[in-house]
């Protein structure tokens, strides 16, 4: 199963454009990572695809993953250690908030662009954009066929 069953071509760009945009203004770094199907927990998944992408590979411990199993109808979002230390437990609720009800409407990439300006927003607070930064992390949607 293709990616383009979830999201179109233009929809694939209008998400890479949001973490570039959401990424200007924070030295955080936000990965999409889609996959059809999840079978348990989708947070424990995510934490196995953080692990596998090897996203705690940055310089601040700031990268988030954004995880979806579309076809599941399951999704979770997840920071790693150097934003789990600053930020409230309830950090990602909002973000979280947003997605399940845009996914609940139909309105996938609208809902994806939306939480991750969102999340770009809220990690410039606590890790700003810094003129020395460098992206870390490639901005293009990770998928597996699993």
């Amino acid at each position: 199963m293709a990616l383009t069953d979830f999201l179109s071509s233009t929809e694939q760009h209008r998400i890479v454009d949001a973490i570039a945009q959401a990424e200007r203004h924070t030295s955080g770094e936000i990965v999409v990572h889609i996959t059809p199907k999840c079978s348990g927990d989708p947070l424990k998944r995510a934490v196995n695809v953080f692990q596998k992408l090897r996203l705690y590979h940055t310089e601040r411990r700031n990268a988030v993953l954004i995880f979806i199993a579309y076809q599941s109808r399951k999704f979770a979002i997840i920071g790693d250690l150097g934003i789990n230390q600053l930020v409230p437990i309830n950090f990602w609720d909002q973000a979280k908030d947003l997605l399940g009800s845009a996914f609940a409407s139909g309105r996938h990439a609208d809902g994806l662009c939306e939480a991750i300006s969102l999340i770009g927003n809220s990690l410039s607070r606590y890790f700003p954009a810094d003129p020395s930064d460098r992206n870390e992390l490639s901005n293009e949607i990770s998928y597996e066929d699993a």
